[in-house]
């Protein structure tokens, strides 16, 4: 019997009729497969379908080619040919099997003639579904689940469909991917799965770390990150290619809400909005704290931990491959983070300009990670904290109204100030551009004329 919510997707006019049509009168079956199918399962959006056959990556170029927009074949290798049509992505693989080898760090492919084979490679039983679309042998869909998917997705699990230890020897990325989907649909990791990721985490090294980081970039923007974020680091899977973040389970301080800096900056994680660069950033806020903690009279204190914790930051995006403008904005995050901490005597005019030029398109993001930083107990220092960054805020507007804040800069250019000192381009530019915004930061707009005369001022002193 087929679920009600599947029925649109069975629309003579819709595309998975139409694919199946076509992959029909070649002779070939056609079956909705994955995380598309598990979606519409479970009443979740799912733009793009996910297809199997048993039709070879040729065949299936010669089937969808006519009817594709366009089609991807960076995938071919592998079996999935991708088809573009009216904007969406559809892909068609040839039923297969993967495995990873000794210490290879890349997939050896097979293909194989039969679903059941197919489903048995996939990742969990939730994934490890098929739907087969009517084709000249079958007049009716039906579902396909030999591993009971379904029974997982009604009990909320994640449950490898054979030996979790043969599974994740398989394609050791596939521990990641427990955590990954623990983030993304809520489901809890199956005991058998777990104990399999504690016993054998350390093969995570085998896979490329581009492949790490796409599996961890989806797991940071899941709507349940605390759970999965917690479950990662018990299993020991963190250590192996995060090891900043477990080494935050540390006795902090014990009047502290939590009894450590992990639980702390779990903590924040889970109140930050999820967009990838600003979980990535809370994540990673704390992650200078072991290194630069210190016990005086006064308790256990962290000087400096923001600036020791972005190049920290810094060099472990860089080790799992993230993208420059992502590493960028993260570690400039972690480095500013304590920022309005520091003006607890009130917000100058320059303050804030200071603060608004080096935030520059992350202050958004930046005054919701210093919020999200609050999670003490003493609901008398959250207060204080919050009305500091409601000021910052106001004093923002304020200026924002009377300057140009988003574009503080010097009224000229390096190009004026080479022309009116006749000098060619040098270090020496940089060095008058650097003195005519430092007096734009301490004293607002002001005239070009001001700026000439700032500057013979500069110059005359120089030489």
């Amino acid at each position: 019997m087929i679920p009600a919510r599947l029925q649109p997707l069975l629309d003579a006019d819709g595309p998975a009729m139409a694919l199946a049509s076509r992959f029909a009168g070649a002779g070939h079956s056609l079956y909705l497969v994955g995380g598309s199918l598990r979606d519409l399962l479970l009443d979740r959006e799912a733009e793009d379908l996910d297809f199997a056959t048993d039709a070879r990556p040729d065949q299936i170029k010669d089937v969808v080619g006519p009817w594709a927009d366009d089609m991807y074949l960076m995938g071919e290798t592998f079996g999935t040919i991708g088809a573009v049509r009216h904007g969406h992505v559809y892909e068609i693989t040839t039923f297969r099997s993967e495995v990873y080898r000794d210490e290879s760090r890349k997939p050896r492919v097979t293909f194989s003639n039969d679903i059941e084979t197919d489903l048995s490679r996939r990742d969990f039983a939730v994934n490890a579904m098929a739907l087969r679309l009517p084709d000249g042998s079958a007049s009716e869909p039906s579902m396909i689940d030999p591993f009971g998917g379904l029974a997982d997705l009604a009990a909320a699990t994640l449950r490898t469909p054979i030996d979790p230890h043969v599974s994740f020897g398989d394609d050791p990325l596939r521990m990641l991917r427990l955590y990954r989907f623990m983030s993304s649909l809520g489901f809890a990791a199956d005991p058998a799965a777990e104990t399999a990721v504690r016993e054998m985490n350390d093969r995570l090294a085998i896979v490329s770390a581009e492949r790490i980081r796409d599996e961890f970039a989806k797991l940071m923007v899941g709507d349940h990150v605390a759970e999965a974020l917690e479950a990662l680091v018990a299993s020991g899977l963190a250590d192996r290619f995060l090891p900043e973040v477990p080494a935050l389970a540390m006795e902090q301080d014990p009047m502290h809400r939590h009894k450590d800096v992990l639980a702390h900056t779990i903590a924040v994680v889970a109140k930050t909005s999820p967009r990838r660069v600003l979980r990535m950033a809370a994540l990673f806020h704390d992650v200078g704290k072991p290194e630069t903690r210190d016990f005086g009279a006064k308790g256990v204190t962290f000087h400096h931990h923001e600036v020791v914790g972005a190049r920290m930051t810094r060099a472990r995006m860089r080790e799992l491959r993230f993208p420059k403008d992502d590493i960028r904005d993260v570690s400039q995050l972690v480095f500013l983070h304590m920022r309005p901490h520091t003006f607890k005597m009130g917000w100058t005019d320059r303050a804030v300009r200071r603060y608004v030029r080096d935030a520059g398109p992350l202050l958004d993001d930046l005054n919701e990670l210093v919020r999200c930083d609050v999670t003490t107990r003493n609901e008398k220092r959250a207060r204080a904290i919050s009305r500091r960054i409601d000021e910052l805020e106001e004093r923002i507007e304020v200026l924002s109204a009377q300057e140009e804040l988003s574009a503080i800069r010097p009224p000229i250019d390096g190009n004026r100030v080479m022309e009116h000192l006749g000098m060619s381009p040098g270090p020496v530019v940089g060095e008058a551009m650097g003195m005519l915004l430092e007096h734009r930061l301490d004293h607002g707009p002001y005239s070009e004329d001001e700026a000439l005369a700032l500057l013979d001022e500069w110059w005359a002193q120089r030489s």
